[in-house]
């Protein structure tokens, strides 16, 4: 089991290393936008290529976020229903999800997104549109992507049966460590707080 924790905490670093860095796609795609609507308006000029790298970038981002979200437990649930629950019966609802859905529905987009990647690699496919981009990059996401959720949902497979060994903690519960946003937030307040008194 201990060796099984290992590979789970090597799965959630690398799931919140991703999703620690999926918000500058976000950025890139609204610097971006900001540049192509100044562009259109100063010098008359429009791409689709540009419209077209907003939505790979947004697609990207919201893709590989996927197995972040599930670490930090933001995905929908019906905590309504769980929480009548004892706390043996949420794990093994944990536990059933990810092996009845999660894992299936994981496996089946990626077998049949692998050989669509491939495909549109080897043809070089390009958008219909004007001025349009090369697809296989924006494709690439769904492997790549539910890869990671995969992943995520082994490691909190993992977790929840080392919880019912007794050789782990509680994985139902959400970690409520703060974002550097959220720090940043609580620093500027503290500062505001301590000028204030000082006048």
């Amino acid at each position: 089991m201990q060796a099984l924790l290992a590979l789970s905490r090597v799965i959630d670093r690398l799931n919140a290393l991703i999703g620690k860095y999926a918000i500058w796609l976000i950025f890139a795609a609204t610097v971006i936008s900001a540049l192509n609507a100044i562009v259109r308006k100063a010098f008359n000029y429009s791409s689709n290529g540009f419209l077209e790298v907003q939505w790979y970038l947004f697609a990207w981002s919201f893709l590989i976020a996927a197995g972040y979200t599930l670490l930090n437990r933001e995905h929908v649930r019906i905590d309504v229903l769980n929480a009548h629950f004892s706390k043996r019966a949420q794990i093994w609802i944990e536990i059933l999800g990810v092996i009845l859905f999660l894992t299936p529905v994981c496996v089946l987009v990626l077998w049949l997104s692998i050989p669509i990647v491939g495909e549109r690699y080897a043809s070089g496919e390009m958008s219909p549109n004007p001025g349009g981009l090369i697809r296989w990059p924006v494709w690439m996401a769904l492997p790549v992507s539910f890869s990671l959720l995969l992943l995520q949902g082994w490691s909190e497979l993992i977790k929840c049966l080392a919880f019912l060994r007794g050789q782990g903690p509680d994985p139902t519960v959400k970690i409520d460590a703060k974002s550097t946003e959220q720090e940043l937030v609580d620093a500027l307040r503290q500062q505001q707080t301590a000028s204030g008194q000082a006048h």
